[in-house]
């Protein structure tokens, strides 16, 4: 069923998918491009495939390690608005850290309705607990979408991250995120969500003081006027905390096509996540 609320339908609003023509053959080549790096990367012993940091079906991990001693850790945390999708779909995605001899986690995570997006933020916390046990080093995170939404939880001042990893944690890229959760409750997808207000208020880092670790809000300038309002809001929010973070509009760059640039060795948001800009 759509919602509306003042004239705004906020199921539309969200809908990446009805906006970029060809959208499921682009994440289906993912899968197949991703699938192909694993098999390359484990012929090459630099995979460690399924690993599992909790107890659920779906708390499983690929960690991708680079030539030599890793620099520290990435973690890379899949979208799929919190009910789709997994890690299999964004392993190439790992190329471009591993170029820069940075190890890289992907966590996968249970879905709603299984998980409440509160649980799906604790199960993000224990992927990356368990990752910074395996690497050591500065700790990047970057999260897509829904991804982008659960890496900015963790780096919120009421972080579910134990103190050690915390501190650890050198800089977060939230890429095309969602930020402000209360829109969803007027969306069809809440029938998977199952946000109640309490929930949207208490999970959305928009409305959350910051942990004051710097992070970059990062959205393609072609997505959905939703994801350039909730990419300001959060920087506008921050920022007014004194926060270390700023924002980034990528020219022509929509949902889909923006997080490519995560696989490509000197892209602009590789070198930004990983602190490698001038």
């Amino acid at each position: 069923m759509t919602a509306t609320h003042s004239g705004i339908d906020w199921t539309d609003a969200f809908d990446n998918s009805g906006y970029v023509p060809g959208s499921d053959a682009l994440v289906a080549n993912f899968a197949t491009q991703a699938a192909a790096f694993r098999d390359d990367l484990s012929a090459r012993a630099r995979a460690r495939l399924n690993l599992a940091y909790g107890d659920a079906p779906r708390n499983r991990m690929d960690l991708f390690l680079p030539e030599g001693a890793a620099r520290g850790l990435v973690v890379f945390v899949h979208g799929g608005y919190w009910h789709r999708l997994d890690n299999s779909f964004w392993s190439h995605l790992a190329a471009g850290p591993l170029a820069s001899g940075w190890a890289v986690a992907m966590p996968s995570y249970t879905l709603a309705p299984e998980a409440r997006i509160s649980r799906i933020t604790t199960e993000i916390a224990a992927a990356i607990r368990f990752a910074a046990g395996h690497v050591d080093g500065p700790v990047r995170l970057i999260g897509h979408s829904a991804g982008g939404h659960l890496v900015s939880r963790m780096i919120c001042a009421a972080t579910p991250l134990q103190g050690d990893v915390a501190g650890r944690i050198a800089h977060t890229v939230s890429l095309s995120g969602v930020h402000d959760l209360r829109p969803l409750l007027l969306a069809a997808m809440n029938e998977t969500l199952q946000l109640d207000a309490a929930e949207a208020a208490t999970e959305s880092p928009a409305l959350l003081a910051p942990s004051q670790s710097p992070a970059t809000f990062w959205v393609g300038a072609a997505e959905r006027p939703e994801f350039l309002r909730q990419t300001r809001l959060i920087t506008e929010a921050w920022q007014s905390h004194g926060a270390p973070v700023r924002d980034v509009y990528e020219p022509e760059m929509n949902h889909f096509t923006v997080v490519r640039a995560l696989g490509q060795p000197g892209s602009p948001l590789l070198q930004t996540l990983l602190g490698e800009t001038t």
